[in-house]
């Protein structure tokens, strides 16, 4: 038997399908912008051929816009090459029940070459397994956690969708940060959405209201970062699909309206090397007591940041996020549980970590995981030494340097970095970089809502 509620081997899938509680199979596969794409496979074609044979999908999926439109100027797939296939590998650990599916169970893939059957370097699973190995390599072993923040709205997303986003209903109608009874009004969704997570082989923490309108935070156990990865996905799916089964919707946009509090996805991370948290340690860095790995990781991290920014900040909505005052980092700086930094040290001892609150909701938890590592790996690696702790406001402290304040500030950073092609590979930098400035250049020939208000009569 497996230990985790709703995770399941085989036999359990093909005792479930035999008994006709299972008829249906999703596999999966994470996109660029952190979406589940895949298709559906019969239970018992999926036992008796795709779970060891794998299956396959058109490689044009990592080179789409959100439209689904094909983008030209990839190397890795194009009308050139004729826009073939790329192989799906089920990953068997990641089979679990999707409870809040009728009768179906889910698995995520591995995305390999159709031929070679080697990981695609540009997909994502694939650039987080990367940074991985190399951890693996040095000894150590990963542990992360997501903690997603996300609005809640009773318009369904057609309605939403006909609404043009505007004027929607949020669950909440004033500020609940840590609020039970306006939290009681959202129990419809949350209490279903932490029931199915539990039941599909996530572990649920606790949920919690946020500083917005209907906005709330569910949190989920701390587990190893490619686990974490594979339930940060699973869970976003699972919430959305639960507000489209209720008649509502939810959003993980960084920033859904003007005014309101951005929705972000602070990141949890510690190494570990043989059962123990390599974090811990005697050395004192301002106030805490850790070890060289510590100070290393933090100050990789921290220097990197402004080069991966793209895959903690993956959007032009992303960047209207950093506000200052707004609860969101604006600036590069670290403190002790202060709430201001962009890194926040917390635990001690075994429970020490760095916090990073600089990702949004809107980030591809494997590429955000993997800028993370390769960026405290290489602190480590070099020595690299992080600023002076700063303690106080650091929303005032002007001279600190800032997050980048746009995609396209971002992405300059991204092409151009040494350290991103020798971390991620140039043929990583090069689609990424790419798949950036489609989506700016999308953006470039939008007209807002924005526009319309200001200049349609008065211009």
């Amino acid at each position: 038997m497996t230990a985790t509620r709703g995770m399941l081997t085989l036999e359990e899938l093909s005792a479930s399908v035999a008994a006709a509680d299972i008829d249906t199979v999703i596999l999966a596969f994470s996109d660029h912008y952190g979406r589940l794409l895949g298709k559906r496979l019969d239970a018992e074609y999926f036992l008796e051929s795709a779970a060891r044979q794998g299956s396959h999908a058109c490689d044009y999926l990592l080179t789409t816009d959100m439209e689904m439109e094909p983008v030209p100027g990839y190397r890795f797939a194009n009308w050139e090459r004729g826009y073939g296939d790329f192989h799906l590998k089920p990953d068997l650990d990641t089979l679990r029940r999707a409870s809040w599916l009728d009768k179906t169970a889910l698995v995520l893939c591995d995305v390999e070459d159709e031929s070679a059957h080697e990981p695609v370097n540009v997909a994502p699973r694939s650039i987080l397994r990367r940074q991985l190995a190399t951890a693996e390599s040095l000894g150590f072993d990963v542990m992360a956690a997501s903690e997603l923040e996300y609005y809640i709205y009773r318009d369904s997303y057609r309605e939403a969708q006909k609404k043009g986003y505007a004027d929607l209903e949020p669950m909440g109608w004033y500020l609940e940060d840590y609020h039970i009874l306006q939290g009681t009004r959202e129990e419809s969704f949350t209490a279903a959405a932490r029931r199915h997570l539990k039941q599909s082989g996530i572990a649920v923490e606790s949920s919690k209201g946020e500083w917005g309108l209907g906005q709330h935070e569910l949190n989920i156990a701390y587990a190893d970062a490619l686990t974490m990865a594979d339930r940060h996905s699973i869970m976003k799916h699972c919430l959305k699909e639960i507000a489209d089964a209720q008649g509502g919707s939810i959003t993980f946009m960084a920033k859904p309206f003007a005014g309101q509090a951005g929705s972000s996805c602070h990141i949890h991370l510690s190494l570990f090397a043989r059962g123990e948290n390599a974090f811990a340690g005697d050395e004192q860095l301002g106030p805490v007591a850790g070890s060289d790995l510590f100070r290393h990781f933090l100050g990789g991290w921290m220097a990197h940041l402004p080069e991966t920014m793209v895959f903690y900040a993956p959007t032009i909505n992303s960047y209207k996020r950093y506000e200052d005052g707004s609860w969101a980092p604006t600036r590069i700086a670290w403190s002790y549980d202060n709430r201001t930094a962009g890194f926040r040290v917390v635990g001690n001892g075994g429970s020490l970590r760095i916090e990073c609150r600089v990702p949004g909701a809107d980030c591809n938890p494997y590429l955000a995981y993997a800028a993370a590592l390769a960026s405290g790996l290489h602190g480590i690696a070099n020595k690299i030494e992080p600023p002076d702790i700063f303690e106080g406001d650091i929303y005032a402290a002007r001279h600190l340097p800032r997050v980048p304040y746009t995609l396209e500030q971002a992405v300059d950073n991204f092409e151009n970095s040494a350290f991103a092609r020798g971390a991620f590979g140039a043929d990583v930098v090069e689609h990424y970089s790419h798949f950036f400035r489609s989506e700016i250049e999308s953006f470039r020939r939008a007209v807002t809502d924005w526009e319309r208000e200001r200049y349609f009569e008065r211009i």
